[in-house]
């Protein structure tokens, strides 16, 4: 068993953090877990910038194949750490064992997907144009092309995904893919299974015989350590998982450094779900219940959580409402990752029942404070055109129905709508047609289509776009999730007239 001590983990070694103390939190109960977090301060952010820059001009040159075996041994040490990792976790979240294993299991996959594709090598993009000298009026040069590692990455951890968006997830993975260093800003809701990863992440750095600079850990309950590092010079690009506030202020800093750098946040997103007149008359109720599942999915707190639906006002739609109606009553409230979390749902919640143009449709049980009530809602589409708040993420398991009057009112919604992570439409064959005309404007809302589907579940695959417009995410034309994400940490380089011994051996 590994003894949680609340240190920092900085380039191999481990100190205690001087800037303040703060505790994990019981997510069912609101009460302090035993052992507290020393903050780091801006000589922890210094000393982990400088060694990971150090590392970097190492760890960029390792060969695919022990780049790719690094990423399998981080892999195995996680499976390793064993039920303590999953009962820490269980602890600080209030998630259900069963998703935190199936979570576990997906961190351990996506390690192992990008190791696969470090030792396929095609993200390095290799371009070979040769020389030709006998080009009239001017010689062609030799031109050959790689993409490298951008540098240094930090990594914020995510709230809502202790494992699979925190400090061995999707953001760190593909950054060592890609041959950056990466400094992890835990999050402050799970620090105790932050930790657990960290030392085993370390230990497969020092197994492989790497720079230890080539990964840290820090601790901070509040900003401070965050703005630091995306304000570092060393540091060259940014991952983040969290809020739309969250986001921009990153973005901000990132944008008046004097080098800017790249922010990849993903951020905000309410996943429209568009009920098609067809499929509503044929499977309303299926529909309902399907969606009734998938909204109250982890309390709701998944990024893809449909959070909207669109249909066309009539009797179908109301066969879906009542069946909605009948089921959500009979669903149990779910701790919060947080009690600040569970704060804000329930603040969220009560704004829409105080909404003048929003009626309520049902609730679920109600719980402790601690916990989500699953809460449905309906609005008119004039009343949603009118009052953009209406489009305000409520993150958790709440929904709202917009009844609109015909197809082209539905049209006037979606044109009025932000970026989005997901869309999903549900048809029968006869509504083909009138959805075929809607999925060019649909590919310019979100970054994943979906088909008599939801959101929730993200696929990790080679084909997966986790991503869309902002503010889905800050950079529309990237992913977090598959193995387009190492691109976000590449840029490419061309090498013109080289000598056979200068070129990098890829390029020989």
């Amino acid at each position: 068993m590994t003894t949680i001590t609340g240190n920092l983990l900085v380039a191999g070694s481990e100190k205690r953090g001087t800037n303040g103390d703060f505790q994990a939190i019981e997510a069912a109960a609101g009460v302090l877990l035993p052992v507290s977090f020393g903050g780091a301060n801006a000589d922890d952010v210094e000393e982990a910038s400088r060694q990971a820059w150090t590392a970097f001009n190492s760890y960029r040159q390792t060969t695919l194949e022990s780049r790719a075996l690094f990423l399998e041994a981080i892999a195995e040490e996680i499976e390793a750490i064993g039920d303590e990792l999953i009962s820490r976790a269980m602890l600080e979240t209030g998630l259900p064992r069963g998703r935190l294993e199936g979570e576990r299991a997906r961190t351990i996959g996506q390690l192992r997907l990008f190791a696969k594709e470090v030792r396929e090598g095609r993200f390095q993009e290799l371009r070979f144009d040769p020389a030709d000298p006998t080009r009239k009026p001017v010689a062609k040069p030799d031109l050959r092309l790689r993409n490298i590692p951008l540098g240094p990455v930090a990594v914020f951890g995510a709230s809502n995904f202790p494992l699979a968006f925190s400090v061995a997830g999707g953001d760190t993975a593909s950054a060592l893919a890609a041959g950056c260093p990466v400094i992890v800003k835990a999050h402050s809701a799970h620090p105790g299974t932050s930790e657990l990863v960290g030392r085993a992440v370390q230990r497969a750095v020092a197994g492989a015989g790497l720079h230890p600079g080539t990964f840290s850990l820090l601790f901070d309950a509040g900003f401070e350590v965050g703005q630091k590092l995306v304000a570092d010079p060393r540091i060259r690009a940014v991952g983040f998982t969290g809020s739309r506030r969250g986001g921009t202020a990153l973005m901000e800093i990132a944008s008046h450094r004097k080098q800017p750098i790249p922010v990849y946040a993903e951020m905000s997103s309410i996943n429209p779900v568009i009920l098609f007149p067809g499929a509503l008359k044929s499977r309303a109720r299926d529909i309902a219940s399907t969606f009734v599942a998938s909204l109250v999915l982890g309390a709701g707190q998944f990024c893809t959580n449909p959070g909207l639906l669109l249909a066309i006002d009539g009797g179908d739609l109301d066969t879906f409402t009542t069946t909605a109606a009948e089921l959500l009553p009979e669903v149990g409230a779910q701790p919060m990752l947080t009690p600040s979390i569970a704060k804000a749902y329930c603040d969220g919640v009560a704004r829409l029942e105080q909404h003048p143009k929003v009626k309520p449709v049902a609730s679920g049980k109600v719980g402790t404070k601690y916990d989500g009530r699953a809460a449905l809602f309906e609005t008119t589409a004039a009343a949603f055109l009118d009052h953009h708040e209406l489009q305000d993420e409520v993150f958790g398991a709440a929904g709202l129905i917009v009844r609109c009057r015909d197809m082209a009112q539905l049209d006037e919604v979606l044109d009025a709508l932000e970026g989005q992570l997901t869309v999903a439409i549900h048809i029968d064959e006869g509504d083909q047609d009138a959805a075929r005309r809607f999925v060019p404007k649909l590919e310019l809302l979100a970054g994943r289509l979906l088909v008599n589907g939801f959101g929730t579940g993200v696929e990790v695959s080679p084909a997966m776009v986790h991503g869309g417009p902002y503010p889905a995410t800050a950079d529309g034309r990237s992913t977090s999730v598959g193995t387009l994400a190492i691109y976000r940490f590449l840029r490419p380089v061309s090498y013109q007239d080289f000598p056979e011994r200068l070129l990098p051996e890829a390029l020989r």
